[in-house]
């Protein structure tokens, strides 16, 4: 049975192509706007200035505005070039990795890609990744945070996801990590200020930086100050006048102000502990919550379990797990 194609049928027209000016008149402005110089432009691009000049001057006409203003030699964008050239240029820059990406597949150097919150990309994975590059110098680190691990970017496919879902994507199989450890930190010069802050009454009584669950996109990852207080019912909060508190659904924006000595935050162990170990922060208290089946996982594409690029990060990764699980224990 022969199969035949209706050539007769056509794409119906596009409208985003349609409308896209010239890619080669695009470059050159955006060159042209980077380098505020027609001539260094034409240098950078190996052509003349005339190309650049008649390039921008179809660009203009095709878009029916001014992208610059010309004084002498000099040339400085208009409020529609500098809207046009955040739009090219990031564009640019994004063709441009992504060639990159693809030309060096091949290449000995491996690359593994890692998707977990910003708090704990900054707070626990970047210390600890010079380790792991020491020991693996043929592997590249590409890390991609967000809050929202339900709704990635079409087109992104992690080799690893570190968050507090089991099943962030169908093809992934996960693995615990650690469980919540939950405590009050500060800083030493806001604890020497605030004295009182050793008992509950007192941290209940000062200035308290409370992580929301407002806005997040990443399920059960919050604990409040209101919930973490509920696991104490010794503690009367009724009797006792609340002071000043500050809420945001980052824990980045939590802990920056807890830096700067503005108060008292809930500190994730596995987050601050090391801050804590350098005496950046101090627990004012001894009371903590445990919560064993709060956990973190780390959930891997089930294709890359066999590579060796993934069996060494997740064999360094389990180790690191064991020794913070270890100085939990031995704490």
């Amino acid at each position: 049975m022969t199969s035949r194609v209706d050539m007769s049928r056509h794409a119906e027209p596009d409208k985003i192509f349609l409308k896209m000016p010239s890619l080669r008149a695009v470059k050159s402005f955006t060159a042209a706007a980077k380098y505020q110089n027609f001539t260094r432009a034409a240098e950078a691009l190996c052509v003349t200035q005339a190309a650049i000049s008649r390039q921008i001057r179809e660009l203009e006409t095709h878009l029916g505005v001014q992208l610059f203003k010309r004084e002498g030699r000099t040339v400085e964008l208009t409020p529609a070039g500098v809207i046009f050239y955040d739009a090219a240029y990031l564009s640019f820059v994004n063709i441009a990795q992504a060639a990159e990406r693809i030309q060096h597949m091949d290449e000995r150097k491996k690359l593994l890609t890692i998707c977990c919150t910003p708090a704990f990309s900054a707070f626990w994975l970047s210390g600890r990744l010079p380790d792991f590059f020491r020991s693996n110098p043929d592997i590249d680190v590409n890390v991609i945070t967000t809050e929202n691990f339900l709704h990635m970017e079409p087109g992104v496919y992690p080799d690893v996801f570190i968050n507090k879902s089991a099943d962030p994507r169908e093809g992934y199989h996960s693995v615990p990590l650690f469980h919540d450890l939950i405590y009050p930190v500060c800083t030493p010069q806001f604890l020497q200020e605030n004295p009182n802050i050793s008992t509950l009454d007192g941290i209940f009584t000062t200035s308290r930086l409370n992580l929301s669950p407002y806005g997040r996109a990443q399920v059960a990852e919050h604990l409040d100050w209101d919930v973490w207080f509920s696991f104490f019912p010794d503690l009367d909060g009724s009797q006792v006048i609340q002071s000043h508190l500050f809420s945001a659904n980052d824990y980045n924006t939590l802990m920056s102000m807890v830096l700067r000595h503005q108060g008292v935050a809930l500190g994730w162990h596995h987050l601050v502990s090391q801050l804590v170990t350098d005496g950046v922060l101090v627990v004012p208290c001894a009371d903590q919550v445990e919560l064993t089946q709060k956990r973190h996982y780390m959930s891997y594409l089930g294709s890359k379990a066999n590579e060796s690029t993934f069996q060494r990060f997740q064999e360094w990764l389990m180790n690191e797990v064991s020794m913070e699980k270890t100085a939990i224990y031995n704490g």
